[in-house]
């Protein structure tokens, strides 16, 4: 499970002093934490790791958010930081998918889900995020998406 290989990894880090991975694996579980909190408070059960992933993506897209407001801001330390804790939150993630392989994904999908037009956009999409979550960069899945039903 993915919860284990990120205990497994911060106890690593702890005994080899990487106060880096140390901190942002210690920041990965508390969010974590957080957002099983607020799921048992919504009556569902704790999250599978189909959602422990996009909970990654999300903390990933954060802090690429803050490294180009940082490199912008004249901040290259910040920056630097926020970089290497990007590095360490995708090693949790799988192997993302080529441009090609995400064409294909859409092509398929639409198939199947008999999509005609851009209404049927949230079905072609629903239908990714089923079967690649954590794969697929859906912010550009979507705009392919809607190019192919436009």
């Amino acid at each position: 499970m993915l919860r284990d290989d990120i205990n497994n990894a911060l106890k690593d880090a702890m005994k080899a002093k990487d106060e880096r991975r140390v901190s942002t694996l210690r920041l990965v579980n508390s969010t974590i934490k957080n957002a099983d909190i607020e799921a048992r408070g919504a009556g569902k059960p704790p999250l599978s790791d189909g959602d422990l992933l996009s909970v990654l993506q999300k903390m990933i897209k954060q802090r690429q958010e803050s490294k180009e407001l940082y490199e912008k801001g004249g901040r290259p330390e910040l920056a630097q930081q926020e970089g290497e804790e990007i590095a360490i939150i995708t090693a949790y993630l799988p192997k993302q998918m080529s441009d090609a392989e995400i064409g294909a994904a859409i092509d398929a999908a639409i198939k199947e889900t008999g999509a005609a037009g851009i209404k049927d956009m949230g079905k072609v999409i629903g239908a990714l995020k089923g079967r690649y979550a954590g794969q697929m960069d859906f912010g550009k899945a979507s705009g392919m998406v809607k190019s192919k039903l436009g």
